[in-house]
């Protein structure tokens, strides 16, 4: 298959992956959540997120794959592709021996990551997760490299459709084994079983379709410094997501308890699909980027209005979709989430609202990191990112004892505004060629369509009472969710927004229709 139909086929399978994450999510999530329990349900994300931390061992390695083969590949040089995939085997080795040692140390010294008292039984089970999520790190390290060199021949469809296979067998064959009682012992070991079926999946495919060799000798001079230069911004973009994503958790299982850990788990996952909506969207745009920057190299002005355009066009839209989900939430949240996980985690309600609505910056603006990568200024995200890093982890140690979940969220929220929301807008103004107050106008002026569905939004929660009545929920979602697109049609999108969306109806009704036939 051409590698330009791998492309838009391997795109419209990460769609497909997408929502196949979410649904699986939103059915498998509370199955999990009420068999487990709220205190082996922290428990085992406590371990997960622990044991999570140590991704960053692979210092952004896979990431600087392509690149090198690329090089060669132009070259037609297959002796030193053999010699390059030599060399990430040898590498990723020793990160999942090094990976290996940190897991089992951390094994057999769980008071490192539970100071509050576990019962023994609790310890144990927790023992067992932590050796097990090891093992599945260790072998995940090496055999890592397959997947960068599948992606790296543009073998999207193959890759793609092990990924969506994963998804769906995973929590399918763990189902049944939780409804026969079997806990997150059972969870995690078929993980391990469904990941080393698709790592296998890889090897095969690499060595059969793809014809990969291996050489593990006469590597060029300087390309292991070369590969660590370059990866080291890359490492440190995956430090500061590790702390964003999982400290949280960590600093909770350890001063509060694993309930604690299972309430802000059950926001921190509503967050976790919120971001899904904003990236499948952006990327896209990358190509189209990079061709602005350089047809316009010598034309600053003209740069600036191309990208600021460009910037504030995709923002928009993303603003159209994110707002419907964020406010439906503020309105909606609470009664969802009582039916969704339980009423215990009511509290989990605040932790996403915390997380959902100041990520929302990055989210409309995250068209920028391309801009960034274009124009050769990407590192200073990762410095401000660092900065983001260490307010979220100063704070969150404090505010998680005051006020538990919560207070582990406020942390991170206030390092998304200040490193998102101030930082990166006053970089993008200076320094990326982006209007960034062209922008917010823009976004401003679309926020008129908001005001009917937050009034509609604000008398349906003063006057209905959602406690035990679920299709009233269901039903003000609906009612919100119509209100929201009718008052943005008139009041907050363009012309060019609404000729999307009468495009994408369009599509819609003739796919309905064909199938009809």
């Amino acid at each position: 298959m051409k590698n330009s139909m791998q492309i838009k086929i391997g795109s419209l399978l990460s769609y497909l992956q997408m929502g196949v994450n979410i649904l699986i999510g939103l059915l498998y999530t509370p199955i999990m959540i009420r068999m487990l329990g709220s205190s082996e349900y922290g428990l085992y994300n406590t371990v997960s997120s622990t044991i999570a931390m140590l991704s960053i061992l692979n210092l952004g390695f896979n990431a600087s794959y392509i690149r090198y083969f690329s090089k060669y590949k132009k070259k037609n040089d297959e002796e030193s592709i053999s010699k390059l995939n030599g060399l990430y085997i040898i590498i990723f080795m020793v990160i999942g021996f090094v990976g290996f040692i940190c897991g089992l140390f951390l094994s057999f010294n769980l008071n490192l990551v539970f100071d509050q008292g576990l019962t023994a039984a609790e310890y144990e089970t927790a023992r067992v997760l932590m050796l097990l999520f090891t093992v599945n790190l260790t072998i995940s390290f090496p055999m890592s490299v397959f997947q960068s060199i599948i992606s790296a021949h543009e073998k999207y469809v193959f890759l793609k459709s092990v990924g969506i296979l994963r998804t769906v067998f995973s929590p399918l064959l763990t189902l049944p084994l939780l409804l026969l009682g079997y806990r997150s012992i059972a969870m995690i070991t078929v993980t391990i079983c469904v990941s080393i079926v698709a790592d296998i999946a890889y090897l095969i495919y690499s060595k059969k379709f793809l014809k990969i060799s291996f050489k593990f000798s006469g590597f060029e001079s300087g390309l292991f410094k070369s590969m660590l230069i370059f990866t080291s911004f890359i490492a440190i973009n995956l430090i500061v997501d590790q702390v964003n994503n999982n400290m949280g958790k960590f600093l909770l299982g350890r001063y509060m308890g694993t309930t604690a850990v299972a309430v802000y788990s059950v926001g921190y996952t509503l967050y976790q699909y919120y971001t899904l909506f904003s990236s499948t969207i952006s990327g896209v745009f990358a190509p189209r980027i990079h061709r602005i920057v350089n047809e316009t190299n010598e034309d600053v002005n003209k740069m600036k209005q191309n990208l600021t355009e460009l910037f504030s066009k995709v923002g928009r839209i993303q603003f159209l979709i994110l707002s419907l989900i964020s406010s439906g939430l503020i309105f909606f949240g609470k009664p969802f989430i009582s039916f969704w996980a339980g009423e215990e985690y009511a509290e989990s309600y605040y932790v996403a609202i915390l997380l959902i609505i100041p990520s929302s910056i990055a989210l409309i603006q995250n068209l920028g990191l391309e801009i960034q990568r274009a124009q050769n200024k990407h590192k200073f995200r990762s410095l401000a990112y660092v900065i983001m890093a260490l307010i979220n982890l100063s704070l969150t140690v404090f505010l998680c004892q005051k006020f538990g979940a919560t207070g582990a969220a406020i942390g991170t929220a206030a390092s998304f505004v200040i490193a998102n929301g101030f930082i990166m807008n006053i970089y993008y103004h200076k320094k990326c060629n982006i209007n960034i107050i062209y922008f917010w106008k823009s976004i401003l002026k679309m926020s008129r369509g908001l005001v009917l569905p937050v009034v509609f939004g604000t008398g349906i929660n003063i006057l209905v009472d959602f406690n035990g009545a679920t299709w009233k929920m269901f039903a003000g979602i609906l009612g919100y969710a119509m209100i929201y697109v009718v008052s943005m049609w008139f009041f907050g999108m363009n012309q060019y927004e609404k000729s999307l969306l009468i495009d994408f109806t369009g599509k819609m009704v003739n796919v309905f229709r064909r199938h009809k036939r």
